[in-house]
């Protein structure tokens, strides 16, 4: 059942919630009011009644005490009895139950009878000449006081419902004024055209941080869109490169049936199929890091995984650039085994592409990092391109062939997407330096059972 209420009330509109507690909260504290308004009046009424009461008794017991007899000061509202509340004035016996003659005696006064005869009863103690003690006993009618307070508190309740009721419109009322703004802001927000942002408003209150906050995810917005134009026409761009290079060969090798050009046709083809290939592949690990949709991270050998990259990277020509690999000790990043491999061949490859002897890959672990060097000793990259060169489709040599200006930015994504960083700088023989940090794995969770250090026989376990 509460979860249900719970459900009901989380589907109310604002200003329906809004209101419903003010107006609740308005009868609840209006109710209060009169209760203690009624209250009041009743305590005010009574304590006059007593008083009164009081004055009454105290006359009579001086009479009492000065020999007066008790059958001479009876009246209606005024009665003699001893300490039993047995009457000693001659009239009748009191309409009191005995344990209300008992409150009386103890000097408490009562309100006694029906709603049409309701009395106010009051006793003192008075002593005669002869050395007893007796009860002066007197009473007053309340029922007009009573009937007026009934009637006061009526009015009250009407009063608190009429209050709240207005209170309820006033802030239903109150709330729509208040979220008006918030409405215009939704609907100039959603007609927006790109660059255009909502006005601020000048006082510095909620409303204001509101519009700020639209502004700035509508600058996000902008931006989002305006790379994604970008990304998808460079995607377009390069795509249609080996496109229409695979259609020409095709087309040249059925106009000319010639074995030999179409050999070199097919491998033409076959060339250009592996660069369209390596581009899609690009663009799909892309979108990959950029949707989050990675890999569970674990403790990757670095080295191990440098080695393996040299290994497939290496190419039978002499006049290609020599690989080494500086590795003092071992080290293990937190990633996973793919982009570990996917970074480590377009780093090698980047600066292979540019090196006239030598690429070095070093690997150097820190205290909460790991570090991957790869430095070539080419012409090197210019101090003001060196924050665009992780930019997709960026090529600040187009001459030197190769990839489509993806492989930079491919590794700053997989890098980042794991908490690590990127940086370019300059080798110290003025060639490129790519230097990628990982965060590296918790010591205690990559260390392997097998890592464990032997035990010799009968050697304790337990750690006591």
């Amino acid at each position: 059942m509460s979860r249900r209420l719970r459900q009901w009330w989380g589907s109310r509109t604002l200003q329906f919630r809004i209101t419903t507690v003010v107006g609740v909260v308005a009868l609840i504290a209006l109710l209060g009011l009169s209760r203690l308004g009624v209250g009041l009046l009743y305590g005010t009424m009574i304590g006059a009644a007593d008083a009164e009461l009081r004055g009454v008794a105290h006359g009579t017991a001086v009479q009492l005490a000065t020999g007066t007899p008790a059958t001479a000061v009876r009246t209606p509202e005024v009665r003699v009895v001893d300490s039993a509340g047995e009457p000693v004035d001659g009239g009748p016996p009191l309409p009191l139950r005995p344990a209300q003659i008992r409150d009386l005696a103890a000097g408490k006064a009562i309100t006694a009878g029906h709603l049409e005869e309701l009395r106010r009863w009051l006793a003192i103690s008075a002593v005669t000449p002869d050395g007893s003690t007796r009860l002066v006993v007197v009473t007053a009618d309340i029922v007009g006081g009573v009937t007026l307070l009934a009637h006061a508190a009526v009015g009250f309740v009407v009063g608190a419902l009429l209050v709240a009721a207005v209170v309820v419109l006033a802030a239903w009322v109150a709330t729509r004024a208040a979220l008006r703004p918030v409405d215009r802001m939704r609907t100039a927000a959603a007609v927006l055209p790109p660059g255009e942002r909502l006005p601020v408003p000048l006082p510095r209150d909620e409303l204001r941080s509101l519009a700020e906050e639209i502004n700035l995810l509508l600058a996000r917005r902008d931006e989002a869109v305006a790379r994604m134009e970008r990304f998808t026409g460079d995607a377009a761009h390069e795509l249609r490169s080996p496109v229409a290079a695979i259609r020409a060969q095709a087309e040249v090798a059925v106009a000319h049936p010639d074995p030999e050009f179409s050999q070199e046709s097919l491998q033409s083809v076959a060339e250009e199929a592996a660069r369209l290939s390596t581009l899609l592949s690009d663009l799909l690990a892309l979108a990959r890091a950029d949707a989050g949709q990675r890999p569970a991270a674990e403790p990757v050998d670095l080295v191990a995984a440098a080695r393996a990259a040299i290994e497939r990277t290496k190419g039978s020509g002499a006049d290609e650039p020599v690989l080494q690999l500086v590795a003092p000790t071992p080290a293990h990043a937190l990633a996973s085994p793919s982009e570990v491999a996917l970074v480590l061949d377009n780093l090698i490859a980047n600066a292979r592409r540019y090196a006239r002897s030598l690429v070095r890959i070093g690997v150097l672990p820190a205290r909460r990092s790991v570090r991957l060097l790869v430095e070539d000793d080419g012409p090197g990259i210019p101090e003001a391109d060196r924050q665009r060169i992780f930019d997709r489709f960026l090529r600040l040599s187009p001459e030197a062939g190769g990839g489509a200006g993806l492989g930079l930015a491919l590794v700053a994504a997989l890098v980042r997407g794991r908490g690590g960083s990127v940086m370019a700088g300059a080798s110290s023989s003025g060639g490129a330096r790519i230097e990628v940090r990982w965060p590296a794995p918790d010591p205690a969770s990559s260390r392997r059972p097998e890592d464990e250090p032997p035990r010799a026989p009968g050697a304790r376990t337990d750690p006591g």
